[in-house]
């Protein structure tokens, strides 16, 4: 309502000026002289009170600031002819109104506006997947085939708390592992079960499309146990050229690395005390423990083996995308026809008792 009667002021004395104008035109040449004689005489007696501080501040209107600066452009004498302001102060109006016009023209800065139809999808994805980060979602997104899908930081927008971004940092670390094609890592972590015992779980992963080759559970891992693994995740020549691993005394050991020395496998062991070196083991373990056993409690060793393999097979190969592959799946899918957000309809289906879900694309 005031910003109303704000503008209906303005555009009334902008009439009464325009009127003033036109009466001015219309008047002889003699009487308007003998008008602007008896103005300036009547300015003059006023600009005096001014200047003795009998009379307050004068505050212009818009619409005289408007005058002003048309006048300034038109009348060659304007300059001589201000009173209550200077020119300078003309000036500054005249740059402020240039700043204003060029912002009303300029398209809004920013990221372009998505459409509710966009959000919904986010929403929705978000809703039956809360663990997902906006980096998967925006992955999901891309490879479902959707061309316009939203950066990460927009999507972070439309649900609470979520971790920061990757940095290009760790974005171009990940680009150098994609070099090692015929590199595997593997390595141990524990999980305890509803009775406390402690299981060991050994996971083997290639470095290429960061795929689960192969997982086990023990409650005791020896050199021999882990051999035995190796045999079963390359079978057929299916196997790497280089084996990295940790210093763990059962990868140490001289029957496992004469194994692997008799299958043309080369081990790599890392440095001590630097599991970074180990990067996209570490980085696994840490995926299975975030989405998963953080949020399931084993009963046994047959019930983590399945909670695992379901998890691995029904989801982390086939539909979990990562960054470092371009957002692709570990396992190599057909694309999808591509479409805009607003356009995408996804059919999603149920993984881990609703604790995950796979999308595919509906016409």
């Amino acid at each position: 309502m005031l910003y109303r009667n704000t503008v209906t002021k303005f555009i009334w004395e902008c009439l009464r000026y325009a009127g003033r104008f036109l009466r001015t035109r219309l008047t002889p040449d003699f009487a308007k002289d003998m008008e602007i004689l008896l103005l300036r005489s009547q300015l003059s007696i006023v600009l005096q009170k001014y200047e003795n501080g009998k009379l307050p501040k004068t505050r212009v209107t818009p619409a005289f600031r408007l005058l002003a600066v048309c006048l300034s452009k038109w009348f060659a004498g304007w300059k001589s002819a201000l009173v209550i302001v200077k020119p300078e102060t003309v000036i500054r109006w005249h740059r402020k109104g240039f700043k204003l016009y060029w912002r009303l023209k300029s398209k809004k800065p920013g990221r372009p506006s998505i459409s509710q139809k966009t959000i919904a999808l986010i929403k929705g994805i978000h809703k039956e997947n809360p663990l997902l980060s906006p980096e998967k979602i925006h992955e999901q997104l891309v490879n479902l085939g959707v061309t316009d899908a939203p950066a990460p930081n927009t999507i972070s927008k439309y649900f609470p708390t979520i971790r920061k971004p990757p940095s290009q940092k760790q974005l171009q670390s990940w680009r150098t592992f994609l070099k090692n094609e015929k590199l595997w890592s593997m390595d141990f972590f524990t999980v305890p079960t509803l009775r406390f015992q402690v299981l060991y779980v050994l996971v083997i992963v290639s470095h290429a499309r960061r795929r689960i080759e192969h997982f086990a559970v023990t409650p005791n891992p020896s050199a021999e146990w882990v051999a035995q693994q190796i045999r079963e995740a390359t079978p057929f020549g299916h196997q790497p050229k280089y084996l990295l691993h940790d210093r763990y005394s059962d990868f140490t050991a001289g029957y496992f690395q004469n194994f692997l020395s008799n299958a043309n496998i080369q081990s790599v062991q890392i440095t001590a005390r630097a599991p970074w070196q180990n990067g996209v083991s570490e980085r696994l373990v840490r995926i299975l423990r975030d989405e998963l056993l953080n949020h399931i409690i084993p009963l046994n060793q047959n019930h983590l083996q399945r909670i695992l393999r379901a998890y691995i097979t029904g989801y982390y190969n086939p539909h979990r995308t990562h960054q470092g592959i371009g957002c692709q799946t570990p396992d190599i899918s057909p694309r999808p026809a591509e479409t805009k957000a607003a356009e995408t309809k996804l059919i999603s289906h149920e993984l881990l008792g609703g604790l995950y879900h796979s999308y595919s694309k509906t016409a």
